[in-house]
């Protein structure tokens, strides 16, 4: 989970930094996320040049609201993606330059090729990072120096996060606000914005596989199902029967389908719950570990901090107290 401190005399600043040969659907996941918030955020959009022109990768310029000044007085930056051809290891000066005023503790956040830009100025060092699964061999090949895993969606290290391509610039836009305001917010966002508020597994679903097998059921019931019975112990052997597979053909079709195995899709999916029950009732912590499936209060510690480094009280206090403050609705 991001640690962001929020600045309470003014909105958290997001400052997004278009790039020539920006991809315009990225462009705009910034403001379409944070602005549907309410007045947490304020989101605008910059260039590294003074004339504040931006070249797209489509067939027209756009005129952004601000120079690279703006990075000056960012809570977050956002680097939303660009041109393929305009990938380089080293980074043009203007962009050099403009990232270079960027104060420290800044949350950034890259989509895309936008994680070629904060490698080349190495801000990934040390780091792990993703970014779309066809440009990974580029990637590692550029900045074998960096622990790339492209099978993810997004990729939270604190202070810098990246993501995969495409729709997962909301993926990860999503996870900000949820780490910022939890998961009944995130979910309002994402209602507004429809769009699913957290998609189960990874990048590995959406990598080129080859056709199943005509007459070859899917999993998407069985993970209907399993969600709805997050209290039951859910073995492999239970979850391939109610899909009428056997658990090899099962484990193997539900990898494919959502990138992940069904025993940590079932984590995933627990802590998810448990986060959403630690928000919104009073329920003692091991009365919440039982009611999503894990064995004690222990076990769901252990998860939970695994999953975001905090334990349930912590998590509890900091959204409960946000809670009862004021949580802007969607517009």
């Amino acid at each position: 989970m991001s640690s962001i401190a929020f600045r309470a005399e003014r909105p958290h600043r997001v400052v997004v930094l278009a790039l020539d040969g920006v991809y315009a659907f990225e462009l705009g996941i910034p403001n379409r996320v944070f602005a549907s918030v309410g007045g947490e955020y304020e989101v605008v959009t910059c260039a590294v040049s003074d004339d504040r022109t931006v070249r797209t990768n489509a067939d027209f310029t756009i005129t952004v609201g601000h120079g690279p000044e703006a990075l000056e007085t960012a809570d977050t930056v956002v680097v939303p993606p660009y041109d393929m051809d305009r990938i380089t290891a080293d980074l043009p000066e203007p962009v050099r330059a403009a990232l270079a005023r960027i104060r420290p503790g800044t949350r950034i956040v890259s989509i895309c090729t936008g994680a070629f830009t904060l490698a080349a100025a190495g801000l990934l060092d040390g780091r792990p990072a993703t970014t779309h699964w066809a440009l990974a061999g580029m990637f590692r090949r550029m900045f074998p120096h960096i622990a790339l895993d492209p099978d993810v969606l997004f990729i939270d290290d604190g202070e810098i996060l990246t993501s995969a391509g495409a729709a997962s610039g909301v993926d990860v836009c999503l996870h900000v606000v949820r780490s910022d305001h939890g998961s009944a917010v995130a979910n309002r966002v994402a209602r507004y914005c429809v769009v699913p508020p957290w998609r189960e597994g990874g990048q590995a679903q959406y990598i080129e596989q080859p056709v199943p097998d005509e007459g070859a059921t899917g999993t998407a019931a069985t993970r209907a199902w399993a969600i709805e019975h997050l209290d039951r112990p859910l073995a492999l052997r239970e979850l391939a029967a109610h899909a009428r597979m056997s658990q090899r053909t099962f484990a193997r079709r539900f990898q494919e389908e959502t990138g992940t195995s069904p025993g940590r899709w079932l984590i995933q999916q627990r802590v998810h719950r448990a986060r959403h029950l630690l928000e919104t009732s009073d329920l003692p912590v091991d009365r919440i570990a039982a009611d999503v499936g894990f064995a004690t209060g222990t076990s769901l510690r252990q998860h939970l901090h695994a999953a975001i480094g905090v334990s349930p009280q912590a998590y509890r206090h900091t959204f409960q107290i946000k809670d009862k403050g004021k949580v802007p609705a969607g517009r």
